[in-house]
């Protein structure tokens, strides 16, 4: 059966709180009178203090799920990738600075050459890092410009400087989008160089970069234009963070319990020492707020939920956890209390947009997959048949194979504890994220319109919850049908 109350929406977190209802499977939004149709209603909302995204949805900082081409594509359309760290420092940071060189405005970390450089350097640059050309660079100075077209018949021994295109079209650092367009097609040119009155190189402008920005309108970017992303990283690791703090916008704490006297020490030190915005956690009760935000002057966002992921077997194994829903009303409670606006990112056991929307309307800004997302073309890892049907490998951060790893690229990584908290496995193949992002943000503004709310703020403040009996559930479902592909 299901049962509702008409009471304020903090009620309803105080009931998670203190009973069961802790699953997705337990909870349904009442329906409520609905002003907007779902096509008007906004889905924007803040990942930290310093990030807004357009899509609520996060990808989960494993490495069966997130890298750079996953971060880009995620941010293309309007969410947020945390890039994981089960890998070397170096490594992350240039999976990170992929993300940043994907697009641009003005790029400001070229790729150049000198002119007296060889034609098979050239190439071996624009081979490695996927490019089409090259500013040729003297000192600081702009001396010329060098294309595929330029170096595809030359002999390998040859100088840039007799190859190069020496008569350079520049724009000045104060060029807008607009006269940008304008200039390249009446000169008929794809790269732009930027530079400054003494003749410096300062940026590239590319036509790829424009086309880009004008088809995903509604992506993350920061205030150069760049795509936004955010890496994940150990709090006693400074020497990592330090070196991302230069290219990410965001620095996530990968830990499965922040609540510990040594972590919080350690946060409390990075926060002074990096300044892209700190998302702490996991974090799962109210105490763990009250103490972190106590112990690390400088909070952006949480991350709450222990033990609820696909992968994650914490709770199985030790009989100790914090259900994503349970801990997101523990915090949102908290934060309310000490009128503090620190965003909650959801992390764990979200599959559908209704389980998104249940996350979101307990108090979540964002909600953070794994196993949503690493069954995209996106995600790491190569497709897999299985009787008839395609797959894409998965683990979780706790299983043997990645404990593994890390334990040999982490020197920060250290055996606390002597058991796995992980599995690894397949999940069904989606498709492009396109796809499933297109899915989600239409299911979730669908869930909002039931629920009566014009964007997520507003669900916070109508949202009014059911409590679902497993007969109730089973009765909701598809039933009596024979489906295609059973």
């Amino acid at each position: 059966m299901v049962r509702v109350n008409p009471l304020p929406n903090n009620f309803y977190r105080r009931l998670i709180e203190a009973s069961n209802l802790s699953s997705f499977r337990d909870l349904l939004i009442v329906p409520g009178r609905s002003e907007v149709e779902p096509s008007q209603i906004a889905i924007a909302s803040t990942f930290s203090t310093n990030i807004r995204i357009n899509l609520p949805f996060v990808s989960s900082p494993m490495d069966t799920v997130t890298e750079s081409r996953m971060a880009v594509a995620l941010a293309r359309l309007g969410g947020l990738g945390v890039i994981h760290r089960n890998m070397s420092a170096e490594e992350q940071v240039e999976q990170a600075k992929k993300v940043k060189r994907a697009e641009s405005f003005i790029i400001r970390d070229v790729f150049t050459i000198s002119p007296g450089a060889r034609v098979k350097d050239a190439i071996e640059i624009m081979t490695k890092n996927s490019i089409s050309g090259l500013p040729v660079v003297e000192g600081e100075r702009l001396v010329g410009i060098l294309t595929k077209r330029d170096v595809s018949f030359a002999e390998m021994g040859t100088d840039i400087r007799s190859v190069m295109t020496k008569r350079v079209i520049t724009a000045p650092q104060t060029v807008t989008v607009e006269e940008a367009k304008r200039t390249m097609h009446d000169h008929r040119i794809e790269k732009l160089p930027v530079v400054d009155k003494d003749g410096k190189l300062q940026g590239l402008i590319t036509v790829k970069d424009i086309y880009s920005r004008e088809k995903y309108s509604s992506a993350t970017r920061d205030s150069q234009g760049r795509l936004m992303v955010a890496a994940a990283v150990s709090p006693f690791d400074l020497e990592r963070a330090k070196a991302l703090d230069k290219y990410v916008d965001a620095l996530v704490s990968d830990v499965a319990h922040f609540h510990n006297s040594n972590i919080l020490d350690a946060a409390r030190r990075m926060a002074k020492e990096v300044s892209a915005d700190l998302v702490i956690g996991n974090i799962g009760t109210a105490q763990a707020l009250k103490d972190s935000v106590g112990a690390v002057e400088r909070v952006n966002g949480v991350r709450a939920g222990i033990g609820s992921g696909s992968t994650c077997i914490t709770s199985q194994v030790t009989k100790a956890g914090a259900p994503t829903l349970f801990a997101v009303a523990e915090i949102a409670d908290v934060l309310e209390e000490l009128n503090l606006k620190i965003p909650i990112i959801a992390d764990g056991g979200i599959r559908t947009p209704g389980d998104a929307m249940l996350a979101l309307a307990v108090g979540a800004s964002t909600v953070m997959m794994g196993n949503v997302f690493a069954g995209c073309s996106e995600s790491p890892g190569n497709l897999i048949k299985i009787g008839g049907k395609y797959y894409k490998p998965i683990r979780g951060m706790g299983s043997p194979s990645a404990r593994q790893k890390r334990f040999a690229v982490d020197r920060y990584a250290s055996m606390a504890k002597g058991i796995a908290e992980g599995v690894e496995g397949y999940v069904p193949y989606r498709g492009d994220l396109q796809i499933v992002m297109d899915e989600f943000s239409a299911g979730l503004k669908a869930a909002l319109g039931y629920a009566g709310a014009k964007n997520i703020k507003d669900l916070w403040e109508k949202a009014r919850f059911g409590t679902v009996s497993s007969a109730a559930l089973e009765g909701a479902g598809v039933r009596d049908l024979m489906l295609p592909g059973d």
